[in-house]
C-alpha cells in the first residue's frame, strides 16, 4: 500500500513540475486545466480511497470533474 502511495505522489509531483513549465505554449490554459483534473482524480481515487467506493461515487466524481473542466473551458 505504501509503495502505491509513493508512486502516486511522485506522479503528482511530476505533473506539477510539467504544469510549471507550460507557460509558453498557446494552449497552456487548456493543458493546465487537463493536468489539474488528472491530479484531482489521482488524489481522489488514491488518497481519499474513492477506488474502494461504490461505482455511483466513482462515476459521479468523474462526471463532476468533467463538467467543471468543460465549464471553465467555455469561459476561457
Amino acid at each position: 500500500m505504501k509503495n502505491k502511495n509513493s508512486i502516486t505522489w511522485i506522479v503528482l509531483m511530476l505533473l506539477t513540475i510539467i504544469t510549471a513549465f507550460l507557460i509558453g505554449p498557446r494552449y497552456a490554459a487548456i493543458l493546465i486545466l487537463l493536468i489539474s483534473a488528472m491530479k484531482f482524480l489521482l488524489v481522489a481515487f488514491q488518497f481519499m480511497e474513492l477506488k474502494k467506493a461504490h461505482s455511483f461515487w466513482k462515476v459521479s466524481m468523474i462526471i463532476v470533474v468533467t463538467f467543471v473542466s468543460a465549464a471553465i473551458l467555455v469561459i476561457l
